[in-house]
């Protein structure tokens, strides 16, 4: 208890709205404005504050199955390193401290739960491993079960000098945990078994990519056996056929605007909810959204514009469940753009709204 003291974590009720009881939670940076996981409502692309709980960088969210259960990873180095489990009241959208685990490796920066809601991913992006936690009937985390370690180095001596793991995202089927590392040029995949949470490195374990692109983050398709990664480094897209178990390449196209010289910083990555478009944020000097039409028969993208944001740092961004709205958290100017989606074309405009968060780095929702 005196670790949880120590950190201190304080919630403050700041307004409670549960009317439409469809909730925004923002993972903030706390280094500059920012100062916890802010909750807010969101209704007909307008947002009011509900809640916000202050704990140091909470960089990334996942929210449980059941929408119930909130973990967050605190992105720091040490004994600081840590992921936090919380329960979620849809009453009046505010978080309760379950407990706290260490994630053995330097600065989480990404968490994710299994479909079973039994199991919780972490990424340690310095330390280059990734740990594998039970959950308690509660919600509550046990220490971790697994931590594995990656091994090598990348094409860039400055950004690839060993392994820089980015994400943990299982697979539709929760027979896979996808593991991607920007510092090794490799997406690993282990095979998952939800009834004991044992990881073991797949018969075909990993898919390399191309030399200095540093893969971040991976999206699956949510009808067909697609999945698409976002590399950093390169800016690029890559497709990626999923069948048995495996991820095999079929499609490089770059998400960055045709001319642009700058530099490439490129950072999320989702397809959209009806799975007929998908969306991925670039930061550097770009700062734009770019929009692909995915192909209905082969999966292969066509990018359609590169929407430029009011706005510096674009890293996580979310689709409301409505599907209606675009949400992009603009980490370098403390705000939150609200932009709406045609569903017929996949294209965005502004509404004209934004949400003043400190530093926000991840976007989630709990209806």
């Amino acid at each position: 208890m005196k670790h949880l003291l120590a950190a201190a974590l304080i919630m403050t009720t700041i307004h409670a709205n549960s009317q439409s009881k469809q909730y925004l939670l923002i993972g903030t940076y706390t280094s500059g404005k920012g100062e916890g996981i802010y909750v807010y409502n969101f209704h007909h692309g307008k947002a009011a504050p509900v809640s916000k709980f202050v704990t140091n960088n909470p960089s990334f969210l996942a929210v449980s199955p059941d929408q119930k259960k909130v973990y967050a990873v605190h992105e720091e180095g040490g004994e600081k390193a840590k992921v936090s489990a919380f329960t979620f009241n849809n009453q009046d959208g505010t978080l309760h401290l379950l407990n706290q685990q260490t994630t053995n490796g330097d600065h989480p920066c990404y968490v994710s739960v299994d479909k079973t809601g039994k199991w919780v991913a972490a990424a340690n992006y310095s330390g280059g491993n990734f740990s594998l936690f039970p959950v308690q009937e509660d919600g509550s985390l046990k220490a971790a079960s697994q931590t594995i370690a990656h091994e090598g180095k990348g094409a860039d001596p400055k950004r690839q000098n060993k392994p820089y793991v980015h994400s943990t995202v299982f697979s539709p089927d929760n027979k896979h945990l996808f593991v991607q590392d920007l510092g090794v040029d490799k997406i690993y995949n282990y095979n998952f078994d939800a009834s004991n949470g044992e990881l073991h490195a797949a018969s075909d374990p990993y898919t390399v990519t191309a030399p200095g692109g540093g893969p971040r983050h991976l999206s699956f398709h949510p009808t067909q056996s697609r999945a698409y990664l976002m590399e950093e480094m390169s800016g690029n897209v890559i497709a990626l056929k999923y069948h048995h178990g495996i991820l095999d390449t079929f499609q490089t196209i770059s998400a960055i605007a045709k001319g642009y010289i700058g530099d490439i910083g490129s950072a999320d990555i989702h397809v959209s909810p009806d799975g007929k478009f998908l969306y991925a944020s670039n930061r550097g000097e770009s700062n734009d959204i770019a929009v692909f039409k995915i192909d209905a028969k082969s999966g292969k993208l066509t990018l359609l514009e590169n929407f430029k944001l009011k706005g510096s740092g674009p890293r996580n961004f979310t689709i409301d469940p409505t599907g209606k709205f675009l949400l992009v958290a603009l980490q370098r100017t403390d705000n939150i753009q609200v932009l709406n989606r045609n569903a017929k074309t996949g294209l965005l405009t502004d509404t004209g709204e934004e949400i003043k968060v400190g530093n926000p780095v991840c976007l989630k929702w709990i209806k």
